[in-house]
């Protein structure tokens, strides 16, 4: 890969992860629409893998203290707030798990599709523009019931639909049971440390038994890069989220999505 395919390729996964626009219908499309190679899985891992570490060294102190919440609570019979946030991000991502385990060759078989990404795209747009109406938002990632835990759990599994949005579908769902925005936002970007360690290790393992050369260089590079992305995007996001709110994702949404229909839909053909 060039190294321009490197940065740009590194600059979407770091910033569509964790906005609520789809990292992995942006990261089909760019190779489609430039006309570029395919980045293959070792840069797939890569970039994962920077998005990864930004996500987890921004919540380092939350993180600790949900560990350290989390080994107490086999020893307490009442949970601390950090120790029950960690066992909603655990409860949280078994659909997901699941549903990777058990449906993903169907979606790449069916549903890795232009057309797919953006019905997707417009269709779980909307649903994010009618949650963030709300006027009640105003409970914290801490007030979680276990009913909602749920509801964001089963609604993650749908991000294996291209153009749902990982981060979009969990901050629809959150919004849904009354978080605020920003609340929201958080529990959607602590739920993607285990599922990016999922889809990582998947990933990993698939490409140890491929013959796939590694491209060492492109590697490292998109690593670094889509992780000081990450970073950035995570800082702004959840600064800016409570001023702005979701509209101008929405928008982004029903544009992308309308432009891909009119592109693949009718200019082709």
């Amino acid at each position: 890969m060039g190294l321009l395919q490197v940065i740009v390729l590194a600059l979407v996964q770091g910033l569509t992860e964790f906005l609520p626009i789809s990292s992995s219908a942006h990261l089909i499309l760019v190779p489609v629409l430039t006309g570029w190679p395919e980045q293959g899985l070792a840069f797939d891992v890569a970039v994962h893998l920077g998005t990864l570490a930004a996500v987890v060294v921004y919540f380092r102190r939350e993180l600790n203290q949900m560990a350290v919440n989390w080994v107490l609570s086999f020893s307490r019979l009442e949970l601390a707030a950090e120790g029950k946030l960690a066992w909603a991000v655990i409860f949280a991502t078994i659909p997901a798990g699941l549903a990777g385990l058990f449906l993903d060759d169907i979606v790449e078989l069916y549903l890795r599709s232009p057309l797919v990404i953006a019905w997707a795209t417009i269709g779980f747009g909307l649903l994010l523009w009618f949650a963030d109406r709300r006027r009640d938002n105003t409970r914290t990632e801490a007030e979680l019931t276990w009913r909602d835990v749920v509801l964001v759990g089963f609604a993650q599994a749908l991000a294996l639909i291209p153009g749902t949005s990982r981060s979009g579908i969990t901050i629809t769902a959150g919004l849904m049971a009354g978080l605020s925005r920003q609340a929201a936002a958080r529990f959607s970007f602590l739920l993607s440390i285990p599922i990016i360690l999922a889809a990582g290790g998947y990933e990993s393992a698939k490409l140890a038994q491929s013959a796939e050369r590694v491209d060492w260089r492109a590697f490292g590079i998109g690593t670094l890069l889509s992780a000081l992305f990450a970073y950035v995007c995570i800082h702004y996001f959840l600064r800016l989220v409570e001023r702005v709110g979701m509209f101008p994702f929405v928008i982004y949404r029903l544009v992308l999505g309308a432009g891909l229909l009119f592109y693949f839909g009718y200019y082709l053909n």
